[in-house]
């Protein structure tokens, strides 16, 4: 499978530059990234595994809807996941890790109200990447992922019809509060925040959609 196609149409569903019930013609966009149809349809195979598209017979791939009450389900089990990255990082935390998050935080107060959608997704993948490699667990990490993606186009949503300096003191209230609890070495406490963190995120997509 060509990574870098996958990777690019990846993130332009994720980011709904692609939009829920949209058509992704294979001929065209075998054109647009110059290959031919074989390695492209490699890649929308492997984006129907994790349900992000569906190859319509004769037609070609869809965007998935998002369906709001699967979204629930995930979110249901997302919690579990992240209490148990947030144990398993308080656990495993290095000092270079650490300054990374509080390298997150400076990035962060650069951003302006101008900000980029696409800005406050790729701290929040960061962020992630951190809490996740000290977790120090692949499989954990691609269940994750996984569940991660199917959410992740609801904040793009979110992110458009609210207030864009309420989102971006939300990230940096979780990188303050992820680099508090896993200083401080106490799973259980670390993976309450991440649960918290999860669920304040819930809320305010509530809030707007």
């Amino acid at each position: 499978m060509n990574k870098d196609i996958y990777e690019q149409i990846k993130s332009r569903i994720l980011s709904m530059v692609y939009k829920p019930g949209e058509i992704l013609n294979e001929q065209k966009l075998a054109k647009d990234f110059g290959v031919s149809r074989t390695p492209l349809r490699e890649v929308l195979t492997r984006l129907e595994w994790e349900k992000l598209v569906r190859v319509l017979p004769r037609t070609g791939s869809m965007v998935t809807e998002i369906e709001f009450r699967k979204m629930i389900n995930v979110f249901q089990i997302r919690f579990e996941i992240e209490d148990l990255a947030g144990r398993l990082a308080a656990e495993n935390i290095t000092p270079e890790q650490l300054d990374q998050i509080i390298a997150l935080k400076e990035e962060c107060q650069q951003f302006t109200e101008e900000m980029d959608r696409t800005d406050l997704a790729k701290i929040d993948r960061k962020l992630r990447q951190i809490v996740y490699k000290a977790a120090n667990n692949n499989t954990l990490t691609e269940i994750s992922d996984f569940l991660h993606s199917q959410t992740q186009r609801l904040w793009f949503i979110m992110f458009e019809r609210g207030n864009r300096t309420e989102e971006l003191n939300a990230i940096i209230d979780e990188i303050e509060r992820t680099h508090e609890t896993l200083s401080a070495g106490d799973p259980r406490e670390a993976g309450r925040n991440r649960r918290r963190m999860l669920n304040g995120h819930v809320q305010r997509i509530k809030g707007r959609l």
